[in-house]
Parts: structure tokens; sequence; C-alpha cells
């Protein structure tokens, strides 16, 4: 979600939209809306924990990436309940509003499909060609098709951040940014442009012919396999912290095929050994500084170290992004 609305914010802003970028990716709803103009857009990241105490709040455009196990330590262990959660974004639209949602993702388009509330304009955005409005890709080419008309905006090898996650946040972006009176001929020169945010995908540093990669950001499983796809090279990859009811078997084809080792860290790292010691080789950390240098030593030239952890940071660190600057440290300290 970060992605996707640091993206939008800058596609508003590119096209001379005034808008502003808040919520769960740091800056509070409440420190921006005051000084909000009437004909402003404010992008929100919003989280399930957010949702579930949701009132009257209504998007004029909302956007669903996917509905994957997330956060079940705080559902009860219920995906069912965490996904119903994730729903709340768009119970309260109505006739004008419009729902962009990921039609790739069968969790997120049968939920979409069937609880959308009638009259709310659906858009969908996928690899596949639409019957109708949405996002698609055509010749290796991203197009977005609304309100009758068709556009090329780039070359999907040019997008400026990588992987398939990215291309669906950049159809998720770009929709929105369409639909809030963007061009979408000038879409795609800011998603040449755009580098990806902090801790998500964050090439940090190649050191002695080994690529070090800060996706500190991926706190769910989901998020791990489309880092893993990520990349042509092996993997050495770092993972574990505060388990959230992590499920490891929807990417143990991932691991056999694209890691080369594992080193575990953090409150899970026993469930990690435990979940891959049969599929490649595992080492458990006893801090970030280890599991980097731990790394470092089971990397060969031309491979990946990933810190893509699939849990939270709160057993060994405050947030997310300090568990990335640790990591980051920790890598520009390599000798």
């Amino acid at each position: 979600k970060t992605t996707t609305v640091t993206l939008l914010g800058r596609l508003l802003g590119d096209a001379g939209i005034a808008s502003a970028v808040a919520g769960n990716i740091g800056t509070a709803f409440s420190g921006v809306a005051a000084d909000a103009a009437p004909d402003s857009v404010v992008a929100l990241e919003v989280s399930s924990f957010q949702l579930d105490h949701i009132g009257r709040f209504r998007p004029s455009v909302s956007v669903v990436l996917n509905i994957t196990p997330d956060h079940l330590n705080r559902y009860g262990g219920s995906f069912e309940r965490y996904a119903r959660s994730k729903c709340r974004i768009f119970e309260n639209q109505k006739k004008g509003d419009t729902l962009i949602y990921n039609a790739d993702d069968p969790e997120t388009r049968t939920r979409v499909e069937k609880h959308a509330p009638a009259g709310v304009r659906l858009v969908p955005f996928g690899l596949n060609e639409p019957a109708g409005e949405g996002a698609f890709v055509r010749d290796a080419k991203m197009v977005v098709r609304l309100a009758g008309r068709e556009t090329e905006v780039v070359a999907t090898d040019r997008i400026g951040i990588p992987g398939l996650h990215n291309l669906y946040n950049s159809m998720a972006a770009a929709l929105a940014a369409v639909i809030l009176g963007a061009r979408a001929e000038s879409a795609g020169e800011t998603l040449k442009d755009f580098k990806g945010v902090e801790h998500r995908l964050e090439f940090v540093r190649e050191h002695r012919g080994i690529r070090y990669v800060n996706d500190s950001k991926a706190t769910n499983v989901e998020s791990v396999w489309y880092a893993l796809q990520s990349f042509a090279s092996p993997i050495v990859l770092i993972l574990g912290g505060r388990d959230k009811g992590n499920d490891y078997s929807k990417i143990a084809g991932l691991v056999a095929k694209s890691v080369r080792s594992i080193v575990a860290v953090g409150e899970s790292a026993d469930k990690v050994v435990k979940a891959f010691s049969g599929t490649v080789p595992v080492e458990k950390a006893s801090s970030m500084k280890d599991a980097v240098d731990r790394s470092a030593a089971l990397a060969s030239e031309g491979d990946v170290v990933l810190l893509s952890p699939a849990c939270a940071s709160f057993d060994w660190f405050d947030n997310y992004e300090h568990r990335g600057r640790v990591f980051k440290e920790a890598v520009w300290g390599l000798q």
C-alpha cells in the first residue's frame, strides 16, 4: 500500500493536482485534513486496524490491492475476520464513487464483486484485458482504459520499480490518478522516473559482487512471495521477527527455486528453521548485524542478500523503519 499511495501522490503532483499523502504511511490524516482545500486530493494509506474503527469514512476512490492472510494474531487466527475488515474500505461508498481492485487476486475479485455497494463504479486492474474499464498489459505495455478512452501508458520494462507487485502498484496508482484528473499520457514519465520507497525492495549497496536489498516493509508472507520473484540471481534471505500467524508453505516452492540459504532472526527464528530446514540451509542469527555478517559469508558473487522478514518488527525494533535502518547500517559496515 505504501508504494501505491506514494506513487499516486507523485502522479497527482506531476499533473499539477493539489494533493497530500497521509494515513498509515506516517503522516496522520488529521494533520493534513484541516489544510486541504475542497478541490484537493488526500491519498490515504489505510490499514485494517484503522478500518476496524471507521464510522462514516467514505473515500471517493478506494483501492484494494490484495486480500491475503496478515495480522491473523490480531483477528483470533481468522482470515475471514481480517478479510471483512479490509473490505470496510468500500462499505460506505455510494453511486458516483469508484472502487479499483486487483482482478488477478481471486480473494479480492470475489469479495469486491460480491460485496461492493450498488452503483459504485468498479474498475479492475490485472495482466489480462477486462471487458470494460480497467488497466491491463498488452504487447508488453501497460494500458489504461477509462470512459471509453484507451491509452498505452508505458512499456512494462521501463517502469522504474521492478517486480510483478510493482506493476500492480503502478496500474492501481495510474487508474486512481487518471480518475482524479491526471492525464494518462503524462503518467508514463512519472512511472519511469519513480524509484520506489524506502524499506521496500530498496537497493542498499553492492559489496564484493553481492547486492544487498532492504525489504523491511515486507511484514507478511505475501510480500515475500513477490520479493522472491523480483530477482533472477540466487538469494540469501533474512527471514523472521514477531510472527503474525504465518503459513510459510505458500513460499516453499519459491524458496526451493530461488534461495541459496536462509538466515533466521527474531522471535520466530525457530519457526523459520522448522519450516525451511528440509528445503535449504538455515542458520539462526542473534542480531541484525550477525544476520548481515552471516549472509555475507553465505552469499557468492552475483547473489542478492535480501532482508524480507515476513514478520512484524516489534521483537527487536521499534518498527519496520528502525529494522531497515539497522540492516542498512550493518550492510554499510561490511569490510
